[in-house]
């Protein structure tokens, strides 16, 4: 694994995948570099006009699947297409899309904003997805966030505490990566030949800093966050590459997690990590799992 680049990936002629929040940043960046290694890319994305462009960007194997994470009625109805569209085949289902540092808004739902496009929308959609994803991989994007304390099960959607954004993103992308392994042990549990994976890009230019800062209305503040991820930011090639890794590597295994390989997990090549305690926590990990299916209405079914 030392020093994996985009050069290692082997070809991916035949395979199918669907890459979540793919419009822009590191989805669009997977996109491009898989359809260019062969394989067929379903780019799903919010916004038609930016997903039809993006899948222009990445080739003539990227095709646009529109999905709004944010309302689960979207979710059952790309599920449904994507499965149609493939026969019930996908290869690496890559739930990358998400939201960040957003004041407090709710889904269609009725779900916290942040935690339901970066946790339950990509739930939900895996769970739906669940027949067309035998002998695939499901690749999770969480973040160094994680890292922070803090996933309130009895108050996901801050119903009854004082909202934070910072709180609520941390608990989001902990939630991805808690997730991320319970849907490894239930794999294994059953029998079904599905990886779960995931990773996280460390430090890394993407267009999530300044849809955040645009989501608070003030042009000034966007600018200066903006232009410190472009100063202090590794590049969205690099930032891609434990997604990628974690896609294609043929030495991953079920539960594994990847992370830049410098300065704490923020900058530089993949290289495999340990998931942080509460993510291997199977307690946690049930009631999440229990948690999820209760809000989203899915059931899981493998």
């Amino acid at each position: 694994m030392a020093n994996w680049s985009e050069a290692d990936i082997p070809d991916q002629s035949g395979r199918t995948v669907l890459i979540t929040g793919a419009n822009s940043g590191l989805g669009l960046r997977s996109a491009k570099v898989l359809a260019g290694m062969g394989a067929r890319v379903l780019l799903a994305c919010r916004n038609p006009e930016r997903g039809r462009a993006a899948a222009v960007q990445a080739g003539s194997r990227a095709e646009f699947v529109e999905l709004d994470l944010s309302d689960l009625a979207s979710v059952r109805k790309a599920a449904a297409e994507v499965r149609e569209r493939t026969d019930d085949r996908l290869d690496i289902l890559m739930n990358n899309a998400g939201v960040m540092g957003t004041p407090f808004t709710r889904t269609t739902d009725g779900f916290e904003l942040q935690f339901g496009v970066n946790h339950l929308g990509h739930a939900a959609l895996t769970w739906l997805l669940m027949p067309a994803l035998h002998g695939a991989r499901v690749i999770t994007v969480s973040s160094q966030a994680a890292r922070s304390p803090g996933l309130n099960l009895d108050d996901p959607n801050f119903e009854r505490r004082r909202y934070s954004m910072a709180v609520a993103y941390a608990q989001s992308k902990l939630a991805n990566l808690i997730w991320m392994v319970e849907l490894d042990r239930r794999a294994r549990a059953a029998g079904r030949a599905l990886i779960s994976a995931g990773g996280h890009p460390g430090m890394t230019d993407t267009s999530l800093v300044g849809n955040s800062m645009r989501s608070w209305h003030n042009k000034t503040v966007e600018s200066i966050m903006v232009w410190g991820s472009h100063l202090v930011c590794q590049s969205v090639e690099v930032g891609a590459l434990p997604q990628l890794y974690a896609a294609t590597a043929p030495d991953v295994r079920g539960g594994d997690y990847f992370a830049p390989k410098w300065v704490m997990q923020m900058f530089g090549p993949p290289v495999r990590v340990l998931p942080r305690a509460a993510a291997r926590n199977e307690e946690l990990g049930r009631r999440l799992w229990e948690v999820t299916a209760e809000l989203t209405g899915v059931t899981p079914d493998f």
